[in-house]
């Protein structure tokens, strides 16, 4: 069977689903010069979708699908991630001891089935998480949740009401900023169970099925091609205007810039500086730029005695184009970015003390004694934009002296000598699993054992950089309470952080959405699970 289909589609459906998968050559020749009224088309890479379980899904596409089928316990402020609001949950209070999270379920929700949304299907949506221990369960695995502890710690009292109590004081923002993730999608329980195989909790049932109580349920999968979205109506926040949004995977950017161009599809996701140029130029096509979290950096192995020169470490910053490569080689897909927390999270500061200055940057190798620079190598991800941002280093470097060997391969084999510590200088990409300023502190900012053993391997430790005070500072501003003390702490972090590690911070990522004009509502959020359909609308009027 080609296609997995979740629930019966209706024969109007049906034909608005083929009329949406017509092969491109074939949309030329007809007639129809737009997608139907009623349906949103989304031009996409969605290859990488493998699952669409909540407590599995760890890539893009399948995060962005949960967003849209689930509703979460509490939600992020698009607009201003640092903002929590009421999902599923409508209001919370907090302990004196700030370790017991006390949460007051809507009334009236149902899932897609019928049933009733309760906390108790809160409860066993969170401890399932836990139980699975697939990708998503680190999240709540930091406040100390383990598959024997999970029951204690996160219970339903009643129907109403559920208790999740961490394992020592958190800053409330970072225990709900956690909660705002995918990770609290609400499963309906009994539906799941119904479908369970032996102690698998239905996560065979679930990787191509879905549970929740979203604006949309899955209408059709077709892996590497499409998936069919159908609106839910009685959603609680209200049914979506589109009775439809289908995702169809278009690889080619190309591609996804002709549909647009014919009317074919509504909106493009992954199109390229060239095609985001030419549709820059196109009247009936809109572009919008929403900074997102991923940032794009060196890590340079302390490991290495070169690098481990402190001088050094500040005259690579001071050899980098920023300019030249936001100009030429990024062109509105990126912007510059020197410090560790994206635009938009607590705490994030907009200083950028490095430019290019080759001056600068030859008296500090002269003053670590390299006045004649040295040879080192680069691991990179041979992909759009990293080769290109190497290459260009590689010029600059050159004039400074410095040799510099770019080693290509594929972001396995580039990561897995990442994170055994045996590269001299990697090129990364660093995206937060959460929107809490913790997700990148805990990153590039502390290291509690520099031992090759130790069970902490992110970004510094990586990087073989033993900073304890730094580190203390880290885990200091995870338990402040206070909002706005703690956004001080992150700013004093950064800049110190600026100025000492062995971090080359260059750019932040900008998702460049083209649309019809006339489509409104495409809600795109800073980070790859805060992404919406349910407010599409299109000129036109819908069908319903």
């Amino acid at each position: 069977m080609p296609f997995r289909i979740a629930r019966a589609l209706t024969v109007a459906g049906l034909l608005a689903v083929v009329a949406a998968l017509v092969p491109l050559g074939m949309m030329a020749a007809s007639a129809r010069a737009a997608t139907p009224a009623d349906m949103a088309v989304i031009a996409w890479q969605i290859d990488e979708l493998s699952t669409l379980d909540p407590a599995e899904v760890y890539e893009f596409a399948g995060a962005e699908i949960v967003a849209n089928v689930y509703d979460r316990l509490v939600y992020y402020d698009i607009d201003a991630p640092d903002t929590i609001h009421g999902g599923i949950a409508e209001r919370w209070d907090i302990s004196e001891d700030g370790r017991t999270f006390t949460f007051h379920i809507r009334e009236g929700i149902t899932f897609h089935s019928g049933n009733p949304v309760t906390a108790h299907d809160v409860a066993w949506s969170l401890q399932r998480v836990v139980r699975l221990n697939k990708g998503p369960a680190y999240i709540l695995g930091e406040f100390g949740l383990t598959a024997e502890t999970v029951d204690e710690q996160v219970r339903a009292v009643d129907d109403r009401t559920l208790v999740f109590e961490t394992d020592r004081r958190y800053a409330p923002s970072f225990v709900l900023n956690c909660l705002g993730s995918w990770v609290s999608s609400v499963l309906d329980s009994k539906t799941v169970m119904a479908h369970a195989e032996g102690d698998d909790l239905g996560n065979g049932w679930l990787k191509t099925q879905v549970a929740g109580s979203g604006p949309f349920t899955l209408g059709v999968w077709r892996p590497s091609e499409m998936v069919v979205l159908d609106r839910f109506e009685d959603y609680w926040r209200g049914a979506p205007a589109m009775k439809r949004v289908a995702l169809r995977h278009v690889p080619v950017s190309a591609s996804q810039r002709l549909m647009l161009e014919k009317g074919d599809a509504d909106i493009a996701r992954n199109l390229s500086p060239d095609d985001l140029t030419a549709l820059a130029e196109t009247a009936d096509v809109g572009l919008r730029s929403v900074p997102q979290g991923a940032i794009y950096y060196l890590g340079l192995n302390q490991k290495n005695p070169i690098l481990a020169k402190p001088e050094v470490r500040e005259a690579l910053k001071w050899l980098i184009d920023y300019d030249g490569i936001e100009r030429a080689i990024l062109q509105g897909t990126k912007v510059q970015h020197q410090s560790f927390l994206p635009a938009g999270f607590l705490g994030a500061i907009d200083d950028r003390p490095y430019t290019l200055d080759l001056d600068k940057a030859r008296a500090l190798l002269a003053e670590a004694g390299l006045p004649d620079g040295f040879a080192v190598t680069m691991d990179v991800r041979n992909t759009y934009p990293t080769v290109e941002i190497s290459q260009a280093i590689q010029a600059i470097w050159a004039q400074a002296g410095i040799v510099l060997e770019i080693i290509p391969g594929d972001n396995r084999q580039t990561l897995t000598k990442y994170r055994a510590r045996q590269h001299d200088i990697y090129i990364g990409r660093w995206a937060p699993d959460f929107l809490d300023p913790h997700a990148n502190a805990a990153g590039f900012a502390w290291n509690p054992d520099n031992g090759e053993d130790s069970p902490h391997r992110l970004l510094a430790w990586r990087n073989a950089w033993d900073i304890p005070e730094m580190t203390a500072r880290t885990e200091a501003a995870l338990a402040e309470p206070d909002v706005e003390t703690r956004g001080a702490m992150y700013e004093a972090l950064q800049r110190d952080h600026q100025a000492t590690s062995p971090f080359v911070l260059m750019f932040q990522d900008i998702a460049v959405v083209a649309e019809r004009a006339g489509v409104t509502g495409f809600e795109v959020g800073p980070n790859f699970d805060v992404v919406y359909y349910r407010n599409i609308v299109k000129d036109g009027g819908e069908d319903r």
